[in-house]
């Protein structure tokens, strides 16, 4: 009986085109899936303070423009522009500090 309890906790798991039966864990289920990165978005890569913004919404940048100065660890990061667009929005503001990942602005 334990035999039939033991396969039914078993789950599919398929890499490489090939299906194992295996058991998850809660940690495996509940682990965060890779999401690309949207061009679009400008995302700090490093934690720091705003120290100034160059860029308002409406602008037209070209790709390596610097948007914002970021200081992090007594150091000025340049973040530059991705690509070539036209700023939508700006989610941060001078001497606002924000972690790493956080969501600083969006093109259009």
């Amino acid at each position: 009986m334990s035999e039939q309890n033991d396969n039914e906790s078993l789950q599919s798991l398929a890499i490489d085109d090939v299906i194992y039966k295996t058991k998850l864990t809660r940690k495996f289920m509940e682990r965060k899936f890779y999401t690309p990165l949207d061009p679009k978005k400008v995302i700090a890569f490093i934690p720091g303070t705003i120290q100034e913004i160059k860029v308002k919404v409406g602008d037209k940048v070209n790709a390596g423009d610097t948007l914002i100065l970021l200081e992090s660890m007594k150091m000025l990061n340049d973040i530059k522009a991705p690509l070539d667009g036209v700023i939508k929005e700006i989610h941060v503001n001078v001497g606002q500090k924000i972690p790493k990942s956080f969501f600083i602005m969006e093109f259009e």
